[in-house]
């Protein structure tokens, strides 16, 4: 939540691992106190939820249909970093959130994206596209990128 009084509206979008959305806050007090800190902030909010590192959603269709209202891009991930996330959560997510945006931030690759594609709205990539730790590698961005405007 303490991003949100760090970053001014010059800022596009936001990301962060964890939304607060979480099976034990029935009431949600976690991620409506996230809400409160972003009123006036303009750009996209990307929440992890049902993320990789978080505690495990007993349903992560439930869970996703519970953070709707709490953030632009609902953003998911594989169980690690540059693991892809599994289809089966992807097309739960994707039901549950009957057309808010979906995004993934693990594991996509320029060899895996379109299985995607049909189900996530937005990507947030390093691993899949890097050369090492610190450095993209310029053909597989091209690549994926090409590949995702490709499908519309």
């Amino acid at each position: 939540a303490e991003v949100f009084t760090a970053v001014d509206n010059n800022v596009p979008g936001v990301w962060t691992d964890n939304a607060h959305i979480d099976d034990a806050d029935g009431e949600l007090q976690a991620a409506k106190a996230v809400d409160a800190k972003r009123q006036g902030y303009a750009g996209l909010y990307f929440g992890g939820v049902a993320f990789k590192y978080q505690a495990p959603v007993a349903d992560e269709a439930v869970t996703a249909a519970r953070s709707r209202a709490h953030m632009d891009v609902v953003t998911t991930s594989g169980a690690a970093t540059g693991s892809p996330a599994d289809m089966a959560k992807i097309h739960r997510m994707n039901a549950a959130l009957a057309g808010h945006p979906l995004g993934i931030a693990s594991g996509i690759t320029p060899e895996n994206v379109a299985a995607y594609l049909p189900y996530v709205s937005c990507f947030l990539v390093a691993t899949g596209i890097s050369r090492t730790f610190t450095e993209l590698d310029p053909a597989r961005v091209r690549l994926l990128a090409d590949l995702i405007r490709a499908a519309g």
